[in-house]
């Protein structure tokens, strides 16, 4: 249970006796493995952004896999962590972009309470093995809540870093809905168009022409 509205839009895939199947294998994992993120924060960025409030859509790959990293939300860490590569390189960008200055700690939980919903493709995986659970299930699922957020009346921005999260692209409709893509902020890819795009001044100048609260990006 997520406790908020998604509960009700996730409600088909829930029962399905598929799903049920998948979850057991996540459960397993657990039992036999080192997974992150904590089992009790899988599904943080759906509770900390309700289907209705959200505004913003940002599609990471799958979460960290280093120790106390991962907490539920794409591209953010628990505070008194480290911040990771691809994180100083959003960070580095939001300065460029609007001259608000990089955050001491990585946490993003006030964007998923802005509007922004900080989804994951695949929303587990194996300590030390990234996209250890790519493929095992998850995707159904994130595909799945991309469609439902394509549906909705209101525009939404969804921002697509790398060639993973550009996969999701098939589900949105351009046009009603804006799509920003760029390569990932790694910093094996950031020099090749990340840097630059200005993501956080177009998500602002769409919301405001469509007569939505802009976000507040500071942390």
């Amino acid at each position: 249970m997520i406790g908020n509205d998604w509960d009700k839009k996730l409600e088909i895939i829930n029962k399905s006796e598929g799903f049920k199947k998948f979850l057991q294998v996540i459960d397993k994992e657990y039992e036999t493995d080192v997974i992150y993120p904590p089992r009790e924060n899988i599904f943080n960025a759906l509770k900390l952004t309700p289907y209705e409030k959200v505004k913003v859509v940002i599609v990471g790959q799958d979460p960290y896999h280093g120790e106390g990293e991962a907490h539920g939300l794409s591209f953010s860490v628990q505070k008194g962590i480290k911040i990771p590569p691809s994180l100083i390189n959003i960070f580095k960008e939001l300065k460029s972009d609007l001259n608000i200055d990089a955050p001491l700690c990585g946490d993003l939980t006030k964007w998923s309470e802005e509007g922004v919903l900080l989804l994951n493709a695949v929303l587990t995986v194996k300590k030390d093995r990234a996209a250890s659970h790519r493929k095992l299930g998850w995707e159904k699922l994130t595909d799945y809540i991309i469609k439902l957020l394509n549906e909705r009346c209101e525009p939404i921005v969804f921002i697509l870093w790398g060639n993973f999260a550009k996969e999701k692209s098939v589900y949105i409709t351009k046009g009603h809905h804006l799509i920003i893509s760029s390569p990932h902020p790694s910093p094996f890819s950031a020099n090749y168009g990340f840097f630059g795009s200005k993501p956080f001044s177009k998500t602002n100048e769409f919301l405001k022409r469509n007569n939505i609260k802009e976000i507040d990006w500071k942390l």
